[in-house]
């Protein structure tokens, strides 16, 4: 039991597995889904080419009834706001002078309206759809946080993030995302709200209702390119953080280049957003999903793949106990919309994240440089946002370390003048012909070769009784006991899911299997034991570090690795998704030639040998996350570039088990494998989900996606949990459930938890559950990480933990391109000048005195070539306006 001080002098006792305790009787609520066929209705009488067109709608639908999703959903009715939930956020003057326009058939007298506003257009049944769209949203977050319904999608039109209180703006008219964030303050008195808004357009709409609002973080990444892309708008760039009690918490993050990919929005994800709403905690999460990134829009012209989207969305799926709303905006070219939308319902459904046919493009420079402005402008205000280092402004004058250093540049060129009146015709700008046929042809083929289908089973399980026979004759206390996998297995029936999975039918690994990760000498050795005499294998273990031996250990050994293999073949064959295999003996210290550590014969390491030769798999990911280093695992793979070995473990400087410099951030393979061996070393005891979570999000994933596995292998240890006797870690039982969320986005779900070590029976046993339930798609808490993190002053586990990322970021970088960024230093104390082009770099020098020439000069070396800075736009180009 842990005690935690309440309220007063009152201290409440909570235990530490309560949360897990509590999922026990949580099962998955449906998935809503909110809609209206008559939003068909709206269009615009006057251009018939005009974008926002209707097929925006029915295509999505089409697609999710093609793939059958729309019957898996809850299929909410759709509601109208009342003038009062409108009125929340809105003025009167704006309901109203939209109310008159409603049944109303003079073309000519609505095309005038409507020409007094940015990219509208006015129908007869705009009014009323208008108040549908935000019924709906109303009601689908009504529905979450009821718990009526897991999560949803509002597939709706028209969108809304770019309206405002008084005025219409960019095809919106009501604020749909704002309203129902506003009636979940109003109503369901919720303290933190998370919107993310990645439609290509920055809604600024929504932006302004929530910019002095501490209870609503707002992130939006969209197309900027320094003002010259709509809406154009200073308030648009990163600088814009927020006011009054809302500084920090509003996130802007300006594409300054067209042909933004995958890898950046994971990026982006990975690196800001995601550490961001960990730290926030929110108790809900609304999605402004416009799909005008994606590949083919002529709006965005960037290249996001519609398969890549429930990528994004997969990890905010463990956060805010899984309330997550998804709400349409944008999105104009029809392919890549109805695709995207709909991989994304399937992804709130559970499916497994589809594969990115393409390998993931690295960062983009550009992106580089917006990311890493809009972090060193946040870095004052969320802790997880500091890894980077930082200089100070007189570190500009040595010349000799600038390219260590990033320095936040504002540059801009900004749009057209205001106008009286905006085009209503003619307002789509299509791509060139040649760029229409290849995205089609591309979209086309990303289509035919994203595998959808789903094995039978979600989770097949590996487990036998005869693994208990392996024990301690001489040490009756020893932690290494058979009841560890007895424990679980017991918890797993008393939680109801060993009927879920399909039951794995137990057999031996053979020699050559288990040869695959071991010398045969090895192999006869632990086999001649058979049988032997307890004082016999008494003394043969000693020879051995952390050994013991048992007249079956060779029985059990060897059925523990026949195990996993039949979870790979299970997997691999297609039966099922993934694997959870509650086994004993462990593996993972297990040498080449020799047994170590509780360690016999290495499960994993021979589960990828076969993985490999069998299957003929090209990348198997390995994910170490025992408390301890897999010495073992480790060595086996050290110049194989065939798999990808990454450990997070307790080091304490070379100190702790398994000791030495074997486990130290700059051991990174050899030979050929120079590279594939990923350690992840902590220095501190006491490290709890929140380390976990940054190393996972900010250096473990931006890896995997780049390594691209075809199937991944978890060596499951839970003695970096709560409760262990020997980890010295605070990792909860949910936690565990997240990182196994997070895991299973990659290789189309091919995911195997094996079990390693872990020596308190209720901390293994609640932590395996908790990833069986994660896998089986079952609800898990949400682990309270915000609590951790705005400790005050800072703990010193989290402190090392940044100590320790800094460090393996910094080696990483040399060997994954998907690092490359996060070396740079960043600025101390960013400051953006009163004049919107002045930047760090500028105010520093003119503080320091220093020319402008030297800063001219400064600016060219440590950000390269850039345009004017001035406000005109560049030499004859075009205001470019939205449509």
């Amino acid at each position: 039991m842990l005690k935690n001080q309440g309220c007063g002098s009152q201290e409440s006792v909570t235990d530490i597995f309560q949360n897990a305790v509590n999922s026990k009787s949580l099962v998955r609520k449906p998935t809503a889904l909110i809609y209206d066929e008559s939003m068909s209705q709206h269009c615009c009488l006057w251009d018939k080419e005009h974008y926002e067109c209707p097929e925006r709608f029915t295509r999505v639908l089409e697609r999710c009834r093609e793939l059958n999703l729309t019957e898996r959903c809850l299929e909410l009715p759709s509601r109208s706001a009342t003038k009062d939930e409108i009125l929340r956020l809105h003025t009167e003057e704006h309901f109203e002078r939209l109310k008159e326009t409603s049944g109303i058939r003079d073309d000519e007298r609505m095309e005038e309206l409507s020409s007094r506003y940015d990219s509208i257009y006015i129908h007869p049944s705009t009014f009323e759809l208008s108040l549908l769209a935000s019924g709906s949203t109303i009601e689908l977050v009504d529905h979450l946080v009821a718990g009526k319904a897991q999560n949803g999608m509002a597939i709706i039109r028209p969108p809304g993030h770019h309206a405002m209180k008084a005025e219409y703006n960019g095809y919106c008219f009501f604020n749909n995302v704002a309203l129902a964030t506003q009636h979940a303050l109003d109503v369901h008195k919720l303290q933190r709200i998370l919107i993310i808004d990645y439609d290509v357009h920055h809604g600024q709409g929504t932006q302004r209702f929530f910019y002095n609002d501490p209870r609503v973080v707002y992130f939006s990444i969209h197309r900027f390119e320094h003002g010259s892309f709509w809406p154009h708008l200073h308030e648009s760039d990163y600088h814009a953080i927020g006011s009054g009690a809302g500084t920090g918490y509003n996130f802007n993050v300006p594409l300054n280049a067209t042909g933004m990919t995958n890898g950046d929005y994971l990026a982006i994800f990975q690196q800001l957003l995601l550490p961001v709403a960990l730290e926030f905690q929110p108790e809900l999460i609304i999605v402004s999903a416009g799909y005008d990134a994606a590949l083919g829009c002529p709006e965005g012209e960037m290249e996001v793949t519609p398969a890549c989207y429930p990528h994004l969305l997969n990890p905010l799926l463990r956060l805010a106990d899984a309330r997550v709303a998804v709400v349409l905006e944008g999105g104009y070219c029809l392919d890549s919309l109805a695709e995207g939308a709909a991989l994304t319902l399937r992804s709130l459904l559970g499916d497994p994240c589809p594969p990115l046919v393409e390998t993931v493009p690295l960062p983009r420079a550009e992106l580089a440089q917006a990311l890493l402005s809009c972090i060193a402008v946040h870095r004052p205000h969320w802790r997880c946002l500091q890894l980077q280092q930082t200089y100070d402004c007189v570190e500009l004058q040595d010349r000799d370390k600038e390219e260590d250093l990033h320095t936040v540049l504002r540059h801009w060129i900004g749009g057209p003048p205001p106008m009286d009146r905006y085009p209503t015709r003619d307002t789509a700008i299509p791509l060139p012909p040649e760029k229409l046929t290849s995205n089609a042809a591309r979209l086309q083929v990303l289509r035919a070769e994203t595998k959808l289908s789903v094995p039978s089973f979600k989770v097949c399980y590996a487990y036998d009784a005869q693994m208990l026979l392996h024990c301690n004759l001489n040490d009756t206390g020893h932690p290494e006991q058979p009841s560890r996998i007895q424990h679980i297995h017991k918890m797993h029936d008393d939680y109801g899911l060993l009927k879920q999975m399909k039951q794995l039918s137990p057999r031996a690994a053979t020699t050559d299997e288990v040869c695959l990760a071991h010398t045969r000498a090895h192999v006869n050795t632990v086999r001649r034991l058979l049988g032997r005499e307890p004082k016999e294998l008494h003394d043969a273990a000693g020879i051995y570090n952390s050994v013991y031996l048992h007249p079956r250990t060779f029985d059990c050994a060897t059925l523990a690795a026949g195990l996993v293999l039949q979870a790979v073949d299970s997997v691999l064959r297609g039966e099922s998704r993934s694997g959870i295999c509650n086994v004993r003996p462990p593996g993972h210290h297990a040498e080449q030639d020799h047994p170590h550590g509780f360690c016999i014969f290495n499960n994993v390491a021979i589960a990828a040998q076969y993985a490999i030769r069998d299957f003929g798999l090209e990348r198997v990911l390995i994910v170490d996350w025992d408390v301890h280093h897999g010495n073992g695992t480790q060595h086996i793979f050290e110049s194989n570039p065939k798999v990808l070995y990454i450990s997070l473990h307790r080091y304490e400087h070379g100190s702790f088990f398994p000791k030495g410099p074997d486990g130290n951030f700059d051991v990174v393979g050899k030979g050929a494998g120079r590279g594939f061996n990923v350690n992840i070393p902590w220095n501190k005891k006491g490290m709890g989900d929140l380390e976990y979570a940054l190393a996972f999000q900010q250096l473990i994933m931006p890896i995997a996606y780049e390594f691209n596995p075809q199937l991944v292998l978890v060596s499951a240890g839970f003695d970096a949990a709560i409760g262990d006797p020997l980890g010295g870690c605070k990792v909860t039982a949910e936690g565990y459930g997240m990182l196994t969320h997070w895991l299973s986005a990659l290789a189309s779900g091919r995911i195997i938890v094996c079990l390693e070590g872990g020596y308190n029976v209720n901390s293994i046993s609640y932590a395996m559950t908790m990833c069986t339930k994660t896998l089986l798609g079952d609800p898990v808490p949400t682990p309270q990480l915000g609590a951790t993190a705005l400790q005050k002053p800072p703990t010193v586990a989290f402190q090392s933990c940044v100590e320790s990322l800094q460090q393996c970021l910094q080696v990483q970088r040399n060997h994954w391109r998907s690092l490359e960024f996060v070396g740079r230093r960043l600025p101390r104390d960013p400051v953006v000048g009163e004049n919107n082009n002045e930047d760090f770099l500028t105010a520093s020098l003119r503080h320091l005195n220093i020319s402008n020439d030297d800063a001219t000069a400064a600016a060219g070396g440590l950000a390269g070539d850039r345009p004017d800075c001035g406000d005109e736009r560049p030499s004859g180009s075009k205001p470019k306006v939205k449509h």
